[in-house]
């Protein structure tokens, strides 16, 4: 017990007699510092006053002295001060007011805050802060000097993606193409260097580099969502749901149409979905048959409710979903029953929220909503806006909004409609939310908008087929200004040629066959040739000898005659075949007469002949000679 008693006792003796150390070796440290200093300009004093001549020097060497002298009278004063009050002081001795000549060579040796400046300094520092707060003006950062524009296509640029390293871009549309520019190797020409069409006909909503930057998440209009890599190359597709399922947590994907989808910021290879079929999804790229978690957003009466976009925070903890009825729900990554914060008249019911951003330092959040309005919301008090600007006008499900780099402004997109003006980008300042500054991009809307952080270049979507790139030259990095300077190739002449013609293997002398030039060598050489030189049979009349079918041709007679009643012609005279057995069957009658035998009337009253009678009686067929 009294061990527990004593110890606050010796805290705080030890916090004490520390404090009396730090002070007391701050002390000698800085007097032997000015010790040293004040060798140094006594020594480059004697130097002046050896090197000047002794008339023209003498009123110069008395200032110096005086300056000496004051500052050796004032040295001693200091030390005298220093020495009884180290016991009591912590930290630097107080600073000399009455010096004169500049310190800048002390500047370097001295440890902790400078001495304040003269009367005059202090003046001219306050006009270098109003200087400094000029320029820390958040609009003189806006990167809007120069621009080049980049021809997706005729139809809506509705999403934009940029890597980390600011090295590639994808543009998709309307026009269900998905195209790769690459900043390093384009020239002044702005071509794509690859075009595809990963959802088939499915229009393109939302695409975003992965944390990596080797992967893209592609969400269409589909209910399925995929992720290729950075050549365009199909890595994974999501799953299609069960859409007789009542449940939409039972079954393994969205039943519906997507609405846009974002990759985890911390977490490789883990993004999100929102769909038509009231659900927010997250995925896993190594697992597409079935989604990691499911969020389900309701109204205040339970009821479900369709997400119209949805992001992660910062730090990757939070989920924040925007609903057709005009509310906005955060969850927990791993809490999907509840939300955290749900505030249900956040933008007007039935008006689709475009998007929710939120800021580099995660306390923020920004809602462009369907109603014509961007608003910001503090996370730590999710019980009203902080600030709202109105007469936004939107027409695009996916107008999105944006926060500089710095976190000092907010750029939001505008919708014209076609030939009634040109659509603008909008930054609004945080601190205020006050309109500070507006960039006509083109007489069409402004869809999309992205702000690179490492290139502090702006990228924008339009309704008329463009992406536009604003930079700076002194402001911006790499990016854009990679393929300004460069020249627009000149295509060869041979390269022209030679895109037209499509050029297979076989065709290819190498493989040809040689042609020759003389028919008269050609036949020679076929004559030659003993399948080229055969004669040809002749036709076979009759029913076909050695192997070859008869001029009937192949009907099953002919089949017959060739595979099975064989060459057995038989030319000798058919009567003399069958009398060649008649004595035989008198002799033993066998066949015939055993059958007839029980039943052939006995010859009765028969009459005997002569052989002269006989002879006569005799049948003509018996007559002639056999």
């Amino acid at each position: 017990m009294w061990l527990l008693l004593l110890n606050p006792c010796i805290n705080e003796f030890i916090r004490h007699l520390m404090k009396a150390l730090i002070s007391r070796l701050s002390g000698v440290i800085l007097e032997a510092r000015e010790k040293e200093e004040e060798m140094n300009r006594e020594k480059e004093l004697r130097r002046q006053n050896e090197d000047s001549e002794p008339t023209s020097s003498g009123s110069h060497v008395v200032r110096d002295r005086s300056k000496s002298s004051s500052r050796d009278t004032s040295s001693s004063e200091s030390e005298e001060s220093s020495d009884s009050s180290d016991d009591e002081l912590i930290g630097p001795p107080l600073p000399l007011k009455m010096m004169q000549e500049p310190s800048n060579h002390m500047e370097e040796d001295i440890l902790g805050p400078l001495p304040p400046p003269l009367y005059e300094e202090v003046e001219e520092d306050d006009d270098d802060d109003g200087d400094s707060e000029e320029e820390e003006n958040p609009v003189q950062k806006i990167p809007d000097s120069h621009e080049i524009t980049l021809k997706h296509g005729t139809k809506t640029v509705s999403a934009l993606g940029l890597d980390p390293s600011g090295a590639r871009l994808v543009t998709g549309g309307y026009d269900y193409d998905v195209k790769f520019w690459d900043f390093a190797g384009m020239d002044a020409s702005f071509k794509a260097f690859r075009s595809l069409q990963p959802c088939e006909c499915h229009q393109i909503k939302s695409l975003q580099y992965s944390n990596t930057g080797d992967m893209i998440l592609v969400v269409s209009g589909s209910s399925q969502a995929k992720v290729i890599d950075r050549d365009g190359f199909e890595v994974m597709e999501c799953i299609k749901g069960d859409q007789y399922i009542v449940d939409m947590a039972n079954t393994k994907g969205h039943t519906a149409m997507l609405h846009t989808g974002s990759w985890h910021p911390k977490i490789k290879g883990e993004f999100m979905t929102c769909s038509n079929d009231a659900t927010v999804r997250t995925w896993e790229v190594e697992n597409p048959r079935k989604q990691r978690s499911v969020f389900k957003p309701r109204t205040m009466q339970g009821k479900k409710v369709i997400p119209t976009t949805c992001t992660y925070s910062r730090d990757g903890n939070l989920i924040a979903a925007a609903c057709q009825n005009g509310s906005i729900q955060i969850w927990d990554r791993n809490l999907t029953v509840h939300p955290k914060f749900h505030y249900k008249q956040a933008h007007d019911p039935g008006t689709d929220t475009s998007c929710v951003a939120f800021s580099y330092d995660g306390n923020v959040l920004a809602s462009r909503g369907g109603d014509d309005t961007l608003k910001l919301w503090d996370i730590r008090q999710f019980n009203k806006p902080l600030f709202s600007a109105s007469d936004l006008p939107t027409m695009f499900p996916m107008t999105d909004c944006c926060f500089s780099p710095d976190d000092k402004l907010i750029v939001t997109g505008t919708s014209v409609q076609r030939g009634c003006g040109s659509g603008k980008l909008v930054f609004f300042e945080r601190r205020t939310f006050q309109r500070v500054y507006e960039i006509d991009i083109t007489d069409a809307s402004v869809v999309r908008c992205l702000w690179h952080p490492k290139l502090n270049q702006i990228m924008v979507g339009t309704g008329n087929g463009l992406a536009k790139v604003y930079y700076d030259p002194n402001k911006s990095q790499r990016g854009a200004k990679l393929c300004v300077v460069k020249t627009q190739r000149k295509a060869k002449q041979a390269e022209t040629l030679t895109q037209d013609y499509i050029i297979t293997p076989h065709a290819l002398p190498m493989f040809r066959e040689p042609r020759q030039r003389s028919t008269r060598k050609q036949l020679e050489k076929d004559r030659l040739d003993p399948l080229k030189s055969h004669k040809p049979e002749p036709p076979v009349a009759g029913p076909g000898r050695g192997g070859r079918v008869g001029t009937h041709g192949g009907t099953l007679s002919s089949y017959i005659v060739k595979n099975i009643a064989l060459d057995k012609t038989d030319d000798s005279n058919p009567r003399e075949a069958i009398l060649r057995h008649a004595k035989a069957a008198e002799d033993n009658p066998y066949w015939v007469s055993p059958a007839y035998s029980k039943t052939q009337p006995k010859t009765m009253f028969a009459q005997v002949e002569s052989d002269d009678e006989e002879a006569k009686n005799e049948p003509e067929w018996k007559k002639r000679k056999i």
